[in-house]
């Protein structure tokens, strides 16, 4: 049996201002790195063995807050660019609100959850998941089957294609409501025999 937990980077700079950040490199906000350190709390219960880590700055500020309450400094650290934040092309640095107002609700909802609508010069969700989920089976589900408990430190649509593989959600329910993911949140799984369960975080 193995642990893995997804945990979501905290606020940014840019998700402060509710901006489409995609690949854009910008570090935590304050309140961004009190939401990692919270984390980190919620994490006391189990020794974890390595965290796989997108290379954006936020992840890895995310990372460096939660290591520190964990009292990890040691912990092995993975850098993926295949678990990075989806593309946003066009509309990288677009205020959401702004976008919705000039492009109509229904456009905007399917750039902004559809599962395969493309934004201009950017990545559909589709793609964020075909990236994502062969990285995941090719270095990080060894991790788990060898009995590591694994941390994932990294982005909301990278995790919603994680969750989609994990919980095997169909493509028609991928742009529900129950698959967004905020700033700061963990996803806790139990993988055991060969099938990840959703679980409560253990109590510290």
């Amino acid at each position: 049996m193995a642990y893995l937990a997804l945990i979501r980077h905290g606020e940014s700079e840019w998700n402060a201002l509710d901006l489409w950040t995609g690949w854009t490199d910008v570090s935590l906000s304050q309140k961004g790195q009190r939401q990692a350190r919270e984390a980190g709390e919620k994490l006391k219960a189990v020794n974890w063995d390595l965290v796989f880590e997108s290379d954006l700055k936020r992840a890895k500020e995310t990372t460096d807050e939660i290591l520190k309450v964990l009292n990890k400094p040691e912990i092995e650290r993975i850098e993926s660019p295949e678990i990075k934040e989806r593309d946003y092309g066009n509309f990288t640095g677009f205020n959401k609100i702004e976008v919705e107002n000039r492009y109509g609700y229904e456009t905007f909802e399917k750039w902004h959850r559809g599962w395969d609508f493309p934004l201009p010069h950017g990545e559909t969700l589709k793609d964020v998941y075909n990236r994502t989920v062969p990285y995941f089976e090719l270095e990080i589900l060894p991790r788990l089957n060898a009995g590591k408990n694994v941390i994932i430190s990294a982005h909301g649509n990278s995790l919603r294609a994680l969750v989609k593989y994990l919980e095997s959600i169909p493509e028609d329910q991928f742009h529900l409501e129950l698959l967004e993911i905020p700033v700061g949140k963990i996803i806790f799984y139990k993988y055991e025999d060969n099938k990840f369960t959703p679980v409560n975080l253990p109590t510290p």
